[in-house]
């Protein structure tokens, strides 16, 4: 008899239009709670929501900072932009990220920074980073796991010679604490990206929307899964799902829906400004009443 691990729930907390310290009182909270199994952050150099001139923070380093500051939960971003950074040097900060946590970093990574919506686009020009279109980010996403898995396992120095990436003499040291790597969780929707997700994921993430297409974007993920050759078993399958404060039976409802279709991986995403005790209330008033 089959037997369904139970969901697995988790808080997100959109670093912009916030202060360092309501995230971090957030996060400590959650710490505290068991029933809050993950927390994460996610990847944007400028406010995609509110005032385009809000704060916004670099999402890696805040991650180091609530690592260094919690103790429990699995942590990461949801999810690191593959066009910020290039993979060797995301290696490095992910391995980085994994040792000051002692372990419970959730590597994070999709192909970058919603380019259609336009407060996310122009964080390119921004920061001088190149803009290429989709086929090109997929195909270096793809690349990207690759060269980071590599440098996460292997023991001696490689060359890699892609058609979007090109190393000489990489090497990892340290290596992550998690063995053989820190779980691989990759974000999106789109076909080309689900292959992606078949090859290289051990959880998929589908960003919101509606649960229907959540569905459907599950099923062509199994089926790319049997064209490979790999168990769609084995990716397992994570869902972000916006919270209401005030109507927290449409957040139970989502989440009910969610559960039966097949998604164990449950991030609820916090409006700022956050309540006081929020970590809690979505314990009591969410997670409790969603087992």
């Amino acid at each position: 008899m089959s037997h369904t691990p139970p969901p697995r729930f988790g808080i997100m907390t959109a670093p912009m239009q916030v202060d360092y310290h309501d995230v971090l009182r957030v996060w400590r909270e959650a710490d505290t709670i068991p029933e809050i199994e993950h927390a994460w952050l996610f990847d944007h150099l400028m406010p995609i929501g509110g005032d385009p001139d809000g704060p916004a923070y670099e999402g890696w380093t805040l991650l180091t900072a609530l690592a260094a500051h919690t103790r429990r939960l699995r942590l990461g971003l949801l999810v690191t932009s593959n066009r910020f950074r290039p993979p060797a040097m995301l290696a490095k900060i992910a391995t980085t990220v994994d040792i000051v946590s002692d372990g419970r970093l959730e590597f994070g990574i999709g192909v970058g920074s919603r380019p259609g919506h336009p407060l996310a686009r122009r964080e390119y020009a921004a920061h001088g980073l190149p803009f290429h279109d989709s086929a090109h980010a997929v195909g270096s996403l793809a690349e990207a796991c690759t060269v980071i898995r590599r440098l996460w396992t292997e023991e001696k120095p490689f060359d890699f010679h892609g058609a979007y990436h090109q190393l000489t003499g990489a090497f990892g040291n340290p290596k992550p604490v998690q063995r053989p790597h820190p779980p691989i969780v990759i974000g999106g929707r789109s076909s080309a990206t689900l292959r992606v997700v078949a090859e290289h994921a051990d959880v998929w993430n589908m960003p919101g929307g509606e649960i229907d297409d959540a569905v459907n974007r599950s099923a062509l993920l199994d089926r790319y899964c049997a064209e490979i050759g790999r168990d769609p078993a084995a990716i397992t399958r994570s869902i972000v799902l916006s919270v209401s404060y005030d109507q927290p039976g449409v957040t139970r409802a989502a989440i009910a829906e969610a559960i039966d279709a097949g998604f164990r991986h449950i991030i609820l995403g916090l409006a700022a400004p956050y309540p006081a005790d929020v970590a809690r209330w979505v314990t009591d008033e969410l997670i409790s009443a969603s087992a």
